[in-house]
């Protein structure tokens, strides 16, 4: 847990960063992967020489080449172009298989929907391989709530309120299970994309990995968010800068999003209050994006001075 003081300019709010990017592999996908492989091993689905076939933004991938290593089985994920391609790289650095879809889903034009149309010609191709399912795996919901959330109150008290990236919604599912369950006061926001079906929202495109889905995953059932927070991929982006200029944290663009979130917040909330932002994973993966001048300025049609006057605008 970080203390956040300069990006806030409400010291009569405590915000903290709850770091998920220092796990193994740098993203909460770690806890979700170890999750999900316990869960298939005890029941002896999964075993050393199994395939194991997903779909994935890039963390979770990493998260599971990294146990495939270890444990013996055989990783193929699926990604699609917006993965990061130091994520891509490290996957297929632990030895796994990366299958890259070339085109959106035809009938929904998202990527995510073809991504999951690829796992399923895999899983055809191959009848002994298995998916662990991160859209549906129920496994994922427990690792957030006997870790991530159990964490956070043990850190600092149950917060007000907890703000949290969501896309497969096991982080957020997870972290509200242990606030019914224990009958905390924390106020769950989900934090989501513009053009993300998630939660009522309307489909539209969508350029930044990690938050946002073009479908609405059966864990987002376990789901009743206090509040649900859309924010743009340029809003995201800047706010990415800023806190890396402003705290001397390198963060990824769900975290970005989670952040501006939080700060369109700070008016509304109450002296005294505490607030935990998800920092879902680290900024490294990201150089070549959100972090690029050049990627930035061609992707959202802004000029370099436009996007560094955009970051300045948050900096203390």
């Amino acid at each position: 847990m970080a203390r956040l003081s300069q990006l806030v300019n409400r010291p009569d709010v405590t915000v903290h960063a709850k770091l998920e990017s220092r796990n193994p592999t740098g993203s909460a996908k770690d806890r979700s992967a170890l999750a999900m492989v316990r869960d298939a091993w005890e029941a002896g689905r999964l075993r050393p020489g199994s395939v194991v076939v997903e779909s994935s933004s890039g963390n979770l991938a990493m998260a599971t080449a990294r146990l495939a290593t270890m444990l013996g089985f055989h990783f193929e994920c699926v990604v699609d172009p917006r993965a990061n391609a130091r994520t891509i790289a490290a996957i297929e650095a632990y030895g796994a298989t990366v299958h890259r879809v070339t085109e959106p889903d035809p009938e929904t034009g998202d990527w995510l929907v073809a991504r999951l149309a690829r796992v399923r010609d895999l899983l055809d191709a191959n009848p002994g391989a298995l998916t662990l399912d991160q859209y549906s795996n129920e496994a994922a919901i427990l690792a957030h709530a006997e870790g991530t959330m159990r964490e956070i109150v043990g850190a600092v008290g149950a917060p007000d309120r907890l703000y949290v990236a969501t896309s497969t919604t096991g982080t957020i599912g997870g972290c509200l299970r242990r606030v019914r369950e224990e009958s905390l006061p924390t106020q769950v926001v989900a934090v989501d994309a513009e053009g993300s079906v998630l939660f009522g929202g309307v489909r539209g495109k969508r350029l930044l990995s990690g938050y946002g889905a073009g479908f609405v995953p059966p864990l987002a059932a376990r789901s009743m968010p206090a509040a649900v927070s859309r924010v743009s991929d340029l809003t995201a982006v800047v706010t990415c800068r800023a806190m890396a200029l402003a705290e001397g944290h390198l963060v990824g663009a769900s975290t970005g999003a989670v952040l501006a979130a939080v700060l369109a917040d700070l008016p509304s909330l109450s002296a005294g209050d505490t607030v935990v932002a998800m920092v879902h994973d680290g900024g490294m993966p990201y150089l070549d994006t959100v972090y690029n001048d050049d990627w930035v300025t061609s992707t959202f049609g802004i000029t370099a001075a436009q996007l560094h006057a955009r970051v300045r605008e948050l900096l203390p």
